[in-house]
């Protein structure tokens, strides 16, 4: 433990005998095991690392029903976000897990143990409740609330942690540091007053303006401290963003700031999560917290509406301003006035003044066409960097899924497709067809609606990585299931780079031509009984309906170049080709 600057005690949990870490590493391979999840091995991180001190676990029935009510542990101390690490009942069943045990905590990526855990107790937590205290809804427009319905499971486990070894990285390992490095770090340089700039995005000029204005006010020095855990679904990925950091860092006065980098799995809680925020920045050593406009929200709820006020942040923030020992610096968004060449709090613009700003979406728009970005909102470094990693649409990769009955003509048109892409040059071709994809990816399965599923979520991991690094990628599954189709379109928008382009093709060329055609004899096979659970015959084929597919096409009515004429001519209107 370690006074913080602040008179607290900052719960650093790591073992400093490497004889106990040896006996905890011991102990843990003979005891039941849970894989984290990405949230909880953040989360984990945050516990041991003394990040979410006075934290020392994951929180037990007790502390979680008293933060969910009121935003303390049941010792008093605030702290606003319910730390839980989540379990099913099959993992209780399995793992004999009860109240005592102990359980080690793996890492999900080398399969290390980093803690064992001791529970306290397990309990059914109330998701309903939860989201609407700590999220402000009950509303799955909000990623939280999307990821407590679908991904968190039924039980929590509460108890303290003993910390093995922390996470191992191979990325950007100079910029990690523990609360402990950090305000050693700060010692040594002396910086008396550190003002902390929370983020999730690039930065571009405003920021740099806000931080630096920032620091000059409170004679302070700047720590640029982004999160590079879980952030919100679509998000510039971190390595991008991490570039981008080191590329303007360099545009602060010598010796102003400082970047590091924070494992954070962010709630997008708005005001509970500026609270949040606010202690996590005190136990990594920081004075002052910037708070700026909407901090941490989600944006449009269902009904289109800002889940947060604008400065609800700033308000609970203030609310708990003199325990939290930390100051807040609130700050409005900035804006850029061509006339003086500088930026500006948008509230101290004088009226009539003409300002200048390029939102999100914009920006986006213009690194996926190639358009400009003008010097004023960003700097060129920082510009590569994002071009770089967000290349124009033609230069990005895309997946196309094609659908349909078997002997369809989805594998001719597919063969089709890459011999004009491949003609076209500009990016490499991959073809995952049907039954060749089958005994490549999943020789170990059958043809049930499970297996089928398994087997489509294969073909959709496979594509994404392709479609990640530039690739066409044409996929002829029969994929019979919409459920299925749903969760291929999922996982390859949601892999995040330049491949998030998919479209769906039903190749709707009815049954009986089908049937009629098919010189492998393959339905007739199936209408005997030989093969079962084939689509058309004895299974149910579930056609796309019309908001899922892009593209209908029939080979009793069109013709394969007509048809591959029209899927290219709908790739160029999505500016691809």
């Amino acid at each position: 433990m370690a006074n913080t600057p602040h008179g607290g005690v900052l719960k650093d949990l790591h073992a400093r005998d490497e004889r106990i870490q040896q006996q905890l590493k011991e102990e843990a391979f003979g005891l039941s095991d849970i894989r984290l999840t990405e949230r909880q091995l953040c989360d984990l991180e945050l516990v041991l690392n003394g990040g979410f001190s006075p934290l020392e676990g994951f929180m037990n029935e007790a502390d979680y029903t008293s933060v969910v009510d009121t935003l303390r542990l049941t010792s008093g101390h605030l702290f606003p976000m319910p730390i839980t690490l989540d379990v099913s009942q099959d993992d209780i069943d399995r793992l004999s897990l009860k109240a005592g045990a102990r359980v080690a905590l793996r890492d999900p990526r080398d399969d290390e143990a980093l803690a064992i855990l001791t529970i306290d107790d397990i309990y059914r937590p109330d998701k309903v409740k939860e989201a609407i205290n700590v999220l402000g809804a009950d509303d799955p427009a909000h990623p939280s609330v999307a990821y407590l319905r679908s991904r968190v499971k039924e039980f929590y486990i509460g108890g303290k942690v003993q910390a093995i070894q922390p996470p191992v990285y191979f990325d950007y390992v100079p910029l990690r540091y523990t609360p402990a490095e950090l305000r050693a770090h700060f010692k040594k340089l002396a910086w008396r007053k550190v003002v902390a700039f929370q983020t999730r995005n690039p930065m571009h000029r405003a920021h740099r303006e806000l931080t630096v204005r920032a620091a000059r006010q409170r004679q302070a020095n700047v720590l640029i401290h982004p999160v590079v855990g879980m952030t919100k679904p679509g998000d510039v990925d971190h390595y991008t963003r991490v570039r981008v950091y080191e590329a303007i860092m360099d545009s602060y006065p010598h010796g102003m700031g400082h970047l590091a980098l924070l494992p954070l799995a962010m709630r997008m809680a708005g005001p509970r999560e500026a609270v949040w925020h606010a202690i996590i920045r005190k136990n990594f050593g920081a004075t002052h917290f910037i708070v700026g406009r909407d901090h941490a929200g989600p944006g449009k709820n269902s009904q289109g509406k800002d889940f947060y006020g604008p400065y609800d942040a700033q308000d609970l923030v203030t609310k708990y301003h003199d325990e939290l020992a930390i100051e807040m610096v609130p700050f409005q968004m900035m804006t850029y006035l061509p006339s003086s060449d500088e930026y500006q709090p948008i509230d101290e613009v004088p009226k009539g003044v003409q300002t200048l700003d390029i939102s999100g979406t914009e920006l986006r728009r213009r690194l996926k066409t190639g358009a400009a970005i003008p010097d004023w909102f960003s700097y060129e470094r920082v510009v590569k960097t994002l071009r770089e990693s967000y290349p124009p649409r033609a230069k990005q990769g895309f997946v196309i899924l094609l659908t349909g009955l078997y002997n369809s003509g989805k594998d001719t048109i597919a063969r089709a497709l890459q011999t004009v892409f491949n003609q076209q040059g500009g990016r490499s071709v991959s073809l995952l067809l049907g039954d060749t994809v089958h005994h490549e990816l999943s020789p170990d399965l059958g043809h049930t609606k499970e297996e089928r599923s398994a087997h489509l979520h294969r073909i959709a991991f496979v594509a994404a990585e392709l479609a990640r690094a530039g690739a066409a990628v044409i996929a002829t599954p029969t994929a019979p299931y919409q459920e299925g189709r749903d969760a291929a379109r999922h996982t390859v928008l949601s892999s995040g780079g330049s491949g998030g382009n998919f479209f769906t093709i039903h190749v709707s060329t009815p049954l009986e031509h089908c049937e009629k055609t098919d010189r492998r004899n393959v339905y007739s096979r199936a209408r005997k009984g030989e093969i079962t659970g084939f689509p058309g015959v004895d299974v149910e084929y579930e056609a796309p309906d019309a908001k899922e597919v892009d593209l209908t096409v029939d080979l009793t009515s069109q013709t394969v170049p007509e048809i591959v004429h029209s899927v290219v001519l709908m790739l160029e209107s999505q500016g691809l080709l």
